[in-house]
């Protein structure tokens, strides 16, 4: 018997369609079913590699994790990930598939990959007993009605009832239930069998005549209120929750001070979660030249675009500053982009990632890149090679994953960061990132190096160190595991006592 299905969806993007899909992943397999997550068309720079090496957006993993299974590329079979203001990269079932405008993709290549999301959710719904289905952004956008492939037109395959989420954080969430629903076709206005308000702050009971209201303009039960929940530590792949966090110094301001920079095009800023939680530990994302000011620790992420993130931190003059930090003295790290900034040269003979084919890097490091048309996409685990003041004293394997389409060549003399031993399952010794200027310069192309928790103290104690500070071995290493478990069940938690469960069931069993 196929699995049953519930859909997630929102009155506009960032309504928490995401976090509420993984809670409900959680009580279900709390209560005892195997469930998965599905969202047919995911855009998000934030993405994640799988264990065979297909790459998925970020939220499913977080709700598969949530649902205590491993991610797999079918929860969400097409992934856009945005090159410019009107293109993306579009992954299907793990693997790119090209770029596409976006009038390209929604008049031509969606009617291709309908069959593909039908036969995705079909593979799983044979596997599990629930399908929590999460569509995107608005179900009432007009304009792409009759192509899209992630809302209404997903519920009505699933045969699923949707849930309605509205950001009351936001304001004009009433507006924005009613304007939905006075919007839909009236056979899929009839599939919404209940809405939730999210992101509440203060007394719900103050809010009853509101609820009553929105009973009795929609005929929609209101089935929930759920409160905006504070230091929510779940991974999210939405660039709108980064933009709350320039230039934050948070009021947990610890004495090592990391600064992050927030490049346009930014992509898996997740790599930062784990540092931004420690407890010594004060990061902030750093836009401008007047705001980096003098950090412990300056980290170049990836991109999506590198040559156009390189060229946006040259204006800036953001360039200029890190490599005179880097020159008296500060840590520079880059992560996948970030590394191949911090090279001499980057060159895009094919237009991979931009129309220019060649730009000056930041000249700390002596490598080479060039973008090609082969996207590497493995699960890894490395050791360290680096001998400098950073990389030297630890020691063990670290666990990470890589996403690029860009081969970096080392000048000679220039030492590898690291050694990959095993990609994707295939054991094996290949140079990774580079390292430079005595140690305190270093990329990677791992994404993830900083979840492993070892490192990641002992990367600021050596930091901690520096500043003539205490290593402070009390302090505890903040562990990822941990962490997510706490988490979701807080999470599932909050979302159990904020729903009417009884009524969820109900709907899962019609």
């Amino acid at each position: 018997m196929p699995a049953r299905t519930i859909m997630v969806q929102g009155t506009a993007s960032h309504a928490g369609k995401s976090v509420l899909a993984a809670a409900l992943c959680r009580i279900f397999q709390q209560d005892g079913y195997k469930v998965a997550p599905f969202k047919s068309q995911n855009m998000a720079l934030n993405s994640y590699v799988t264990a065979d090496g297909g790459e998925m957006g970020r939220a499913q993993v977080v709700q598969a994790e949530a649902a205590g299974i491993p991610p797999h590329v079918d929860m969400n079979p097409v992934l856009l990930k945005p090159t410019g203001n009107a293109s993306s990269q579009v992954v299907v079932l793990g693997k790119p598939l090209g770029n596409y405008t976006a009038h390209n993709y929604h008049n031509e290549l969606t009617v291709k990959l309908w069959g593909v999301v039908v036969q995705a959710l079909s593979r799983l719904r044979q596997n599990y007993d629930i399908v929590v289905i999460e569509g995107a952004g608005s179900p009432a956008e007009i304009n792409l009605q009759s192509t899209e492939i992630v809302n209404m037109r997903v519920a009505r395959e699933a045969g699923a009832p949707v849930l309605l989420v509205a950001d009351i954080d936001r304001g004009g969430a009433m507006a924005s239930v009613v304007g939905t629903l006075e919007l839909l076709d009236p056979v899929d206005r009839a599939r919404v069998k209940g809405v939730v308000i999210n992101k509440f702050r203060g007394d719900v009971s103050l809010f009853q005549p509101a609820i009553d209201f929105l009973e009795r303009k929609t005929g929609v039960p209101v089935c929930g209120v759920v409160p905006y929940m504070e230091r929510l530590r779940i991974q999210d792949e939405d660039s709108v929750v980064i933009d709350e966090k320039i230039y934050r110094v948070d009021d947990k301001a610890g004495p090592v001070e990391v600064a992050v920079m927030r490049i346009p095009r930014i992509s898996n800023f997740t790599d930062f979660d784990l540092l931004e939680n420690e407890p010594d530990v004060s990061l902030r994302y750093v836009t401008n030249k007047s705001e980096l000011g003098q950090p412990d620790l300056v980290i170049i992420p990836g991109s999506k675009n590198t040559i156009e993130d390189l060229i946006f931190l040259k204006k800036k003059g953001l360039a200029g500053e890190i490599v005179r930090l880097a020159k008296s003295g500060v840590p520079v790290v880059g992560i996948c982009g970030g590394f191949q900034m911090l090279g001499n040269e980057l060159h895009d003979p094919d237009s991979t990632e931009s129309s220019i084919e060649h730009i000056s890097g930041l000249g700390l490091l002596d490598i080479k890149t060039t973008f090609n048309r082969e996207k590497i996409t493995n699960q890894v685990r490395a050791v360290v090679a680096g001998q400098g003041e950073f990389l030297a004293g630890f020691r063990g394997q670290l666990a990470g994953y890589e996403i690029h389409m860009g081969q970096s060549e080392l000048g000679d003399g220039t030492k590898a960061a690291f050694i990959i031993q095993n990609r994707s399952g295939r054991e094996m010794h290949v140079p990774d990132g580079a390292e430079g200027n005595g140690g305190t310069v270093w990329g990677t192309y791992i994404h993830g190096i900083f979840d492993n928790d070892a490192f990641r103290r002992h990367l600021i104690n050596v930091l901690r160190r520096r500043k003539g500070l205490k290593e402070e071995v009390e302090v505890p290493v903040t562990k990822i595991a941990d962490i997510k478990e706490t988490e979701y069940n807080r999470l599932a938690d909050m979302v159990r006592r904020s729903l009417n469960m009884e009524l969820i069931y109900k709907l899962l069993n019609k």
